[in-house]
């Protein structure tokens, strides 16, 4: 049986990974799901995601792969993590858009996001 899959397809592993515990393989000192916290908590910045856009990594399938991969951090084990998970889950959905993957290139998008995010926060620190 011939294989469906052509060079550009990207295989992701469907397993999340776990929160970290002491037998856990170490990349640079660091486990898997602390990499990729990290990570995750980085696209709440929107200057980050349009350096990420410069740099054309969201034009690049194994990325977008990835960034779908990375979905898992929505449920509810592993969002308890976030810090800030308002505008990292809003980003990170975004993402998932190829339209917005374009836009975000634009200095514009990234200055109404970061205002959108200000207003959130002072909405929320007002309520509380």
């Amino acid at each position: 049986m011939a294989s469906s899959t052509s060079p550009q397809d990207v295989t992701m592993s469907q397993s999340t990974p776990h929160p970290p515990v002491d037998d856990e393989p170490k990349y640079g000192g660091f486990s898997r799901f602390e990499i990729e916290l990290e990570f995750v908590q980085s696209l709440a910045n929107p200057h980050y995601l349009n350096h990420l856009a410069s740099q054309k990594l969201l034009a690049e399938p194994a990325f977008v792969a990835y960034l779908s991969y990375l979905r898992y951090w929505t449920k509810p084990p592993y969002s308890k993590y976030l810090t800030y998970p308002g505008p990292t889950l809003k980003h990170l959905e975004l993402l998932q858009q190829e339209r917005f993957r374009q836009d975000i290139i634009s200095p514009d998008l990234v200055f109404a996001l970061v205002a959108e995010d200000i207003k959130a926060s002072l909405e929320w620190h007002k309520d509380s």
